[in-house]
């Protein structure tokens, strides 16, 4: 370690104590004197962080055995802060996240499998429990790490109004995805384009890949395979788009995207007929809608499907990732931990609680069975966009960012590759681009399965 890492351990380790210190000093994280507190990390904030503690107070509520003190810790150096807490010999008793971390952690020895917090019985009766992409997202080398309490699910979003004035339907087929994208573009008397009937984003390789019947890894032989024909193809159709358009106006336009006021959605601009987006896009669409009705404007219709397979690629496939909970080892109140997840997430007999937790936060249950509770099944009346998410989380062809140590590395380093395509004009083929990063994602998993772990 640096001296100048080192000081900067010392100095966070001094923050994280003082943290902690002051948080058990406010009065309002005075815990009963009859009950174990549960130190619950997580990385929300704004309105979802009031929702949040929201489901803190119910669970604190609904019984006399635990009580949960969240505390909102910003996702910089999180796996630092971690590993001085675990070190320090207090650890958080749980720990909420949605980055592709848990495989690293695990294989760290950071955490603690969950069949070592619960009973092999509700280890076996979640295995069944969960849609699959769930199952998937906490799983490591076939045991289980993490419960998956939220998925964000990508699907194709659609200006229904502008598809209605070209006479076009929304798309079942990439071909008609492709003339929508090239029928509905318009460009000013200079050729500079005003709207892109569709431009694909190079982050969304992950989703298309899997669309045209790729897969980035083959688990049992442990090679990545992002370098495989069908994930060519989508990379190549992907920059079909730079050649139709060049590389510079491509640019250019996604660059004008993050010129928006916040974190607008593109489609409510104009900027586009058709975007790839998440389930959270929904609640702006809403919000839109709702102010053009109060300016006595005309509604803009907008509609969602799942995104068009090639010919012989799949159907209701995409990209998945989602929020979970892990347990990190030396927890003190592993059954607290155990009672919140459950809570949180449905499982357990606590299905209708998830309901109103997912419906309240706009998050995706993880479980058909929370899915089906009257109250969700009322919210999803309410919102047939939202809807179409859902029914697409249940499928087994939403497939996540490998599961394996290393993941983010993976997953960034494929962004880069599909960004140099879809970005430069002279770039490598595509062919090469993956292939290289192919090489270079074997050669960073393979080093870190060499090295010897230790545990924190």
């Amino acid at each position: 370690m640096t001296r100048h890492s080192a000081v900067f351990a010392f100095a966070l380790l001094l923050f994280l104590g003082g943290l902690l210190i002051w948080d058990r000093l406010d009065v309002r994280a005075q815990i009963p004197a009859e009950r174990r507190e549960v130190v619950f990390w997580h990385f929300w904030g704004g309105a979802d962080r009031a929702i949040v503690e929201e489901v803190v107070a119910r669970f604190n509520r609904s019984q006399d055995d635990h009580f949960v003190r969240a505390i909102a810790m910003p996702g910089n150096n999180l796996d630092l802060k971690l590993f001085l807490a675990i070190s320090g010999g207090a650890p958080p008793d749980l720990i909420n996240q949605d980055d592709p971390i848990m495989a690293d952690w695990a294989s760290r020895g950071a955490l603690l499998p969950l069949d070592e917090v619960a009973s092999q019985e509700d280890i076996s009766d979640l295995q069944h429990w969960l849609v699959p992409a769930a199952r998937q997202l906490g799983t490591y080398e076939g045991s289980m790490y993490a419960l998956c309490n939220g998925l964000d699910i990508r699907a194709l979003y659609y200006n229904k109004s502008v598809l209605d004035e070209y006479g076009l339907a929304p798309p079942t087929r990439l071909d008609e995805l492709d003339n929508i994208a090239f029928t509905t573009s318009t460009f000013d008397a200079d050729g500079n384009p005003q709207r892109f009937g569709y431009l694909p984003d190079p982050r969304r390789l992950w989703a298309w890949g899997t669309v045209f019947g790729g897969d980035f890894y083959d688990e049992p032989a442990q090679r990545v395979t992002a370098d495989s024909e069908p994930i060519v193809r989508g990379l190549q159709w992907m920059t079909s788009y730079r050649r139709r358009y060049g590389a510079d106006a491509v640019a250019a336009f996604r660059q004008g995207d993050q010129s928006l006021p916040g974190k607008s959605f593109p489609l409510l601009s104009g900027r586009y007929t058709t975007v790839m987006d998440g389930q959270w896009r929904v609640r702006d669409i809403v919000r839109s809608q709702a102010e053009q009705r109060q300016r006595g404007e005309p509604v803009t219709e907008f509609g969602v499907c799942p995104l068009p397979p090639p010919e012989g690629g799949q159907q209701r496939a995409g990209w998945v990732n989602g929020n979970f909970f892990v347990v990190p080892r030396g927890a003190q109140n592993q059954g607290g931990a155990w009672q919140f997840m459950k809570f949180w997430s449905g499982f357990g007999g606590f299905e209708d609680e998830a309901a109103q937790t997912c419906r309240a936060g706009g998050w995706i249950p993880v479980s058909t069975r929370v899915v089906n509770r009257p109250a969700f099944q009322a919210f999803l009346r309410e919102q047939p966009l939202f809807a179409q998410f859902v029914e697409l989380a249940a499928s087994p062809h939403q497939v996540p960012t490998p599961v394996v140590p290393g993941a983010p590395f993976f997953q960034r380093t494929i962004n880069e590759a599909a960004s140099k395509a879809m970005y430069v004009d002279a770039a490598p083929s595509v062919s090469t681009l993956l292939q290289e990063a192919t090489r270079t994602i074997q050669i960073q998993l393979d080093a870190q399965k060499e090295t010897p772990l230790v545990a924190p």
